[in-house]
């Protein structure tokens, strides 16, 4: 247990009024349970629209942010939690908006050399393939969105009208990234220190939000097969886009593997999630961190933040 936080009261916040409030909420009853295995003074906070009321009405000293998607990694939990003066888990209220929002991540790692796909926004059918000279397949994918949320894989032109409509159910400018054509592979960062490199095989070809959370809709192979000067340069990239953020505590960095180009980072998450199905434990397991210490870890970083 860590010593100043003996008689501190925990928050772990979960819920949220975005798409991933379910799987947030199992992310967080696992993480609670954690701290109360290792003997923490936790309670669990619902979040709902009001997320002001249960924050005050709990009186928590420590928040555990375990949110998934707007509201818990666009940085506002955590500009709301810096104006209680409540210390918080993860990356500060920058990072997470930057991160949160992918046009400018990838254009920050563009800057950096970290190779990402090719985007642009999604205006028009006609910018995007006359003007901008993409050609299919290409992905449609809403700019500030998690968990696969309203990504579509467009293979015809013709059908770039539906998967823009979809987009736009969530985000008002969605954008447009080239396919990268290969292996879905992603890696935990902690503390800076990449973990271990994850594949990701859907069985349904696609890892959509029903791949990532239904029993069964993919494999995971733990650690990925990839020849070992591959492997260090995915993790080389994770801290490096990692670090381009200014992330803190633990975050997640996805990719595409192409079979020639080498990895593409795609997005990175700074809360991602921590469910009995969740990539960061598995990549933590990896490298000989269970779960309960990878909670503790995570809090740990917490009080680092605060001094």
């Amino acid at each position: 247990m860590i010593e100043e936080l003996k008689n501190k009261k925990i928050g772990v916040l979960m819920g949220g009024t975005s798409m991933e409030r379910e799987v947030s909420l199992k992310s967080g009853n696992a993480i609670l349970s954690a701290l109360n295995r290792l003997g923490y003074n936790a309670v669990g906070v619902v979040i709902e629209d009001d997320a002001l009321a249960p924050l005050k009405e709990q009186g928590i000293e420590l928040a555990f942010i375990a949110l998934h998607g707007g509201f818990g990694e666009d940085g506002r939990i955590q500009a709301l939690l810096e104006f209680l003066k409540i210390p918080y888990t993860g990356s500060g209220v920058v990072a997470s908006a930057l991160a949160m929002n992918k046009p400018h991540s990838k254009a920050i790692f563009a800057q950096r050399g970290i190779p990402t796909p090719r985007f642009v926004p999604a205006l028009s059918e006609e910018f995007v393939f006359d003007e901008m000279k993409f050609s299919v397949p290409v992905v449609v994918k809403p700019s500030c969105e998690g968990s696969t949320v309203g990504v579509s894989i467009v293979r015809e032109r013709r059908d770039f009208s539906k998967a823009l409509a979809e987009a736009k159910r969530y985000d008002d400018v969605p954008m447009v990234e080239e396919f990268i054509d290969g292996r879905e592979i992603t890696c935990g960062v902690l503390d800076g220190e990449a973990l271990e490199v994850v594949e990701i095989v859907p069985i349904s070809g696609f890892y959509d939000y029903q791949a990532k959370y239904t029993a069964g809709g993919s494999e995971y192979i733990v650690p990925a097969k990839l020849e070992p000067k591959i492997r260090e340069y995915v993790r080389e990239l994770s801290k490096r886009a990692y670090d381009a953020l200014h992330c803190q505590g633990a975050a997640r960095v996805d990719f595409r593997l192409h079979p020639e180009a080498g990895p593409f980072v795609l997005e990175i998450n700074t809360i991602p999630g921590m469910t009995e199905r969740s990539l960061l434990p598995m990549s933590a397991k990896a490298v000989g961190i269970d779960f309960d210490e990878l909670v503790e870890r995570i809090l740990k970083n917490a009080m680092v933040k605060k001094k």
